[in-house]
C-alpha cells in the first residue's frame, strides 16, 4: 500500500512547496513599480544558497518575467540590476537551471544590457553571463554569434576591477581551440588584457593570466607576440616567473607554469632558456607532490608531460628532479583503501580525481620515457608499473586508456624492454584486445604500438601472429583516416620482414591486389613508402621472390611501372628500384624484367639520372641480372649489352663517386669473366 500512496504524498508535498513559491513570482506582475522592485529584492534573498527555491521559481515562470523587467526601458535601473542579480543566482544552481535560462534567450538580453552606461548594471549583468559561460552545459560559440560583442568586452575591460575579472574569466572559458584564440587576439586581447597582470586585484591577476594560459595554447602567433610584450617596463615572461615563485598561491604558480610552457612549446622561449629549466620545469614538479591537492598533481603532471613532450633533455632533467619517477608511482594508490576513508566527502572526492591522476601519471611517464632508454628502465622498474598499464588498458574511461596506451608506445620504443619486461607481461593480449573496438584516437596509438611489437626481435610478434593480426592490420588500411593506414600498413612491413612464406601469404592474400593498388596510389607519401617496404620485406629470400612473383608477378611489376612512371620524388623511386633489385635476384622470378622491355629502359633510364641514389639502385638490379654463376646469365648478358647497358657501366666506372664507380667496376667484371 505504501507505494500506491507514495507519488500522491509527493506529489502535494511538491504543490505545497510550489505554492510557497508563488507569491513571489505573483510580486513581479504588480503595477506598482516599488513592489515589483521590493519583490525581486525578497526572490533574491529567498534564492541565495537555496536551490529547491530557485528550481521552484523557474518551474512557475519566474525566468521570462524577469528577463521582460530586464530589458524594459521604463525599468529603473535598481530594478534591472536586481533582475540580472537573481538570473545570476538562478543560474548558480543546477545545470538544469542553466539550461532553462538558456531556453529563455537569457544571453542575447544580457549582452543587450551591456549597451547601458550605467556601470553597476553592466557588473551585474557581467557576473550574470560569466555564472552562465562557466556553466559545461553553455555553448562556447554564443559568444562569438556576433563579432562587435567581443569588441564591447574590450572595451569595457577599462571600466572597473570587475569588468575586468569577469571578462577575463568569460574569455578563458569560452576560448576552446584555434578559432575562438584567433577570434580573441584579433580583437586585441593581448593588448587590452596585458596590464591587468599587474592589476592590485588578485582576482583580476589570476583571471587574466587564465586568459593567457588557454590564448597560447598551441598557438605560435599568440606565443610568439606574447613574448616580445611588456608592462611597466618588464616583459610578460619575466613577469610569469616572477608569479610561479614559491611565495604565490599555488593557483598562480600552476598557470603561469601552464603559460610558459606553451611558449616554449610554440618555440617562443628556447627549451633550454633559463625560465624553463630554472624555472618552469622545477615549479611543475613541485606540483607533482604528495603535499599538493589532488587536483593540482594531476594538473602538474598534465602539464609537465607537455613541456618536455618532445625534448629528450628536459626529459633527463625532468627524470632526476625530486624523484619524480618513484613519486609518479603514488598517483596510482587513489582512491585510498574505504577502510582508511571515514569521510564520505573525501572519498567521493578522491573518486573524482583518481581518474585524471592515473591520466596525468601515465601521460608523464609516456613523455619521461620517449627518447632515453635509462629513464624507460627505472620507469618500468617502478613496483608494479607494467600491471598498472596493463589494467589502464582496460579501464572505462577513455581518457586513461589512451593514457595508458600511450605510456605503452612509449616504453615499446625499448629493445631491451621488448624482449623482457613486454614478454613477461604478455603485453599483447590486451592491446589486441584494445585494437578490437576502440575510438580512433586510441587506435592511432595502439596501433602505432603494434608496430613496435611486431619488430623482428620482439618475442611478442609470433603469439600476435596467431591471434588474427594480419586480418585486423588489413583492415586497418582500408581506414579514411590517414594514421591508421600508415600504421597499418607499416605493422604489416614489420611483420613480413624475415618472416615464412606463409605469413607471406597471408598478408597478400588478407590485402588483395586491388588494396595494394590502392595503397600505391595514395596520396600520402608515407603510406606508399611504407607499402613499398612491405613489397621490398615480402619479395627477399630467394624462394619467397619466386613464388610471390609467381602467383602475382603481373600485379606487381604494373605497379612498380607505375610508379616508376609517375611524379614521385626520390626515395620512393629508389625504394621502388630497390623492390626490382629484389625480383632480379630470384631465380625464375628475374624473366619478369627480362621479358619487359618497358622495365629494362626504365632500368637503364635510371643508370643515367643526375641522382646518384638511383644510380645506384638501378646498377643493383643489373647486377643481379647479369651474375654469371646463375643459370642464363650469358643470354641476360648479350640481350643487356644489346641495349647499351656495358657502355653505361664503363661511364661509370670513371664516376667520382666511390659507390657508383666500384659498383659498375663489379659488374663489368661479370662480362669479363
Amino acid at each position: 500500500m505504501a507505494c500506491v500512496l507514495e507519488a500522491p504524498l509527493r506529489m502535494s508535498v511538491l504543490s505545497e512547496v510550489t505554492a510557497s513559491s508563488r507569491h513571489y513570482v505573483d510580486r513581479l506582475f504588480d503595477l506598482d513599480p516599488q513592489k515589483v522592485l521590493q519583490g525581486v529584492i525578497d526572490m533574491k534573498n529567498a534564492v541565495i544558497g537555496n536551490n529547491k527555491q530557485k528550481a521552484n521559481l523557474i518551474v512557475l515562470g519566474a525566468v521570462p518575467r524577469l528577463l521582460y523587467l530586464l530589458q524594459q526601458e521604463t525599468s529603473s535601473t535598481e530594478l534591472r540590476t536586481e533582475c540580472a542579480v537573481v538570473l545570476g543566482s538562478l543560474a548558480m544552481g543546477t545545470e538544469n537551471n542553466v539550461k532553462s535560462l538558456l531556453d529563455c534567450h537569457i544571453i542575447p538580453a544580457l549582452l543587450q544590457g551591456l549597451l547601458s552606461p550605467d556601470l553597476k548594471f553592466i557588473e551585474a549583468c557581467l557576473r550574470c553571463l560569466r555564472t552562465i559561460f562557466i556553466s559545461p552545459v553553455t555553448p562556447e560559440d554564443l559568444l562569438y554569434t556576433d563579432a562587435s560583442v567581443i569588441s564591447h568586452l574590450m572595451a569595457l575591460l577599462s571600466r572597473s576591477r570587475y569588468t575586468q575579472e569577469y571578462i577575463c574569466q568569460i574569455f578563458s572559458h569560452c576560448c576552446k581551440g584555434p578559432d575562438h584564440q584567433t577570434i580573441l587576439f584579433n580583437h586585441g586581447a593581448v593588448q587590452n588584457i596585458a596590464h591587468l597582470l599587474v592589476s592590485t586585484s588578485y582576482k583580476v591577476r589570476m583571471q587574466a593570466l587564465k586568459c593567457f594560459s588557454v590564448l597560447a595554447f598551441e598557438n605560435p602567433q599568440v606565443s610568439m607576440t606574447l613574448v616580445n610584450v611588456s608592462v611597466d617596463g618588464e616583459l610578460l615572461p619575466q613577469i610569469f616567473v616572477k608569479m610561479l615563485q614559491r611565495d604565490k598561491p599555488i593557483e598562480m604558480q600552476l598557470t603561469s607554469a601552464k603559460c610558459l610552457t606553451s611558449m616554449c612549446r610554440a618555440g617562443a622561449i628556447r627549451t633550454d632558456d633559463p625560465c624553463i629549466v630554472l624555472k618552469t620545469l622545477p615549479c611543475l614538479v613541485r606540483m607533482c607532490s604528495k603535499d599538493r591537492l589532488l587536483e593540482e598533481r594531476a594538473e602538474g603532471a598534465e602539464t609537465l608531460a607537455y613541456l618536455i613532450e618532445t625534448d629528450v633533455e628536459l626529459q633527463r632533467m625532468a627524470s632526476i628532479t625530486d624523484h619524480l619517477i618513484v613519486m609518479l608511482a603514488d598517483y596510482f594508490k587513489y582512491p585510498s583503501s574505504v577502510s582508511a576513508i571515514t569521510d564520505i566527502k573525501r572519498l567521493d572526492h578522491d573518486l573524482k580525481h583518481a581518474h585524471e591522476l592515473r591520466q596525468a601519471a601515465f601521460k608523464l611517464y609516456a613523455s619521461l620515457g620517449a627518447n632515453d632508454e635509462d629513464i624507460r628502465k627505472k620507469i618500468i622498474e617502478t613496483e608494479n608499473m607494467m600491471d598498472r598499464i596493463v589494467n589502464g588498458l582496460a579501464e572505462s574511461s577513455i581518457k586513461v586508456r589512451l593514457a595508458a596506451v600511450r605510456c605503452l608506445h612509449s616504453l615499446s620504443r625499448s629493445v631491451q624492454q621488448l624482449r623482457t619486461s613486454f614478454q613477461d607481461h604478455a603485453v599483447w593480449k590486451p592491446l589486441m584486445k584494445v585494437l578490437q573496438n576502440a575510438p580512433n584516437e586510441i587506435l592511432v596509438v595502439a596501433s602505432s604500438t603494434l608496430c613496435n611489437l611486431l619488430l623482428e626481435f620482439s618475442p611478442s610478434k609470433e603469439p600476435i601472429l596467431e591471434s588474427g593480426a594480419i586480418e585486423l592490420l588489413c583492415s586497418l588500411t582500408q581506414s579514411e583516416n590517414l594514421a591508421l593506414r600508415v600504421n597499418g600498413i607499416w605493422a604489416l612491413m614489420n611483420m613480413a620482414f624475415q618472416a615464412e612464406q606463409k605469413i607471406k601469404s597471408d598478408i597478400l592474400r588478407g590485402l588483395s591486389t586491388e588494396q595494394l593498388f590502392q595503397l600505391l596510389s595514395d596520396s600520402d607519401v608515407n603510406v606508399l613508402m611504407k607499402t613499398l617496404g612491405l613489397l621490398r620485406n615480402l619479395l627477399s629470400t630467394r624462394p619467397h621472390i619466386d613464388y610471390i612473383m609467381s602467383t602475382h608477378g603481373k600485379q606487381i611489376m604494373q605497379a612498380v611501372t607505375l610508379i616508376l612512371e609517375g611524379e614521385h620524388n626520390i626515395e620512393v623511386k629508389e625504394q621502388t628500384l630497390c623492390i626490382l633489385a629484389n625480383i632480379a635476384d630470384g631465380t625464375t622470378a628475374k624473366e619478369l624484367i627480362m621479358t619487359n622491355d618497358d622495365i629494362l629502359q626504365k632500368i637503364k633510364y635510371y643508370m643515367s639520372h643526375s641522382n646518384a641514389k638511383l644510380q645506384l639502385a638501378a646498377m643493383f638490379c643489373i647486377s643481379n641480372l647479369i651474375w654469371n654463376e646463375e643459370e642464363g646469365s650469358q643470354e641476360r648478358q648479350d640481350k643487356l649489352r644489346d641495349m647499351g647497358i656495358v657502355d653505361i657501366l664503363h661511364k661509370l666506372s670513371q664516376s667520382s663517386d666511390p659507390n657508383l664507380c666500384d659498383k659498375a667496376k663489379t659488374a663489368l667484371q661479370q662480362y669479363l669473366a
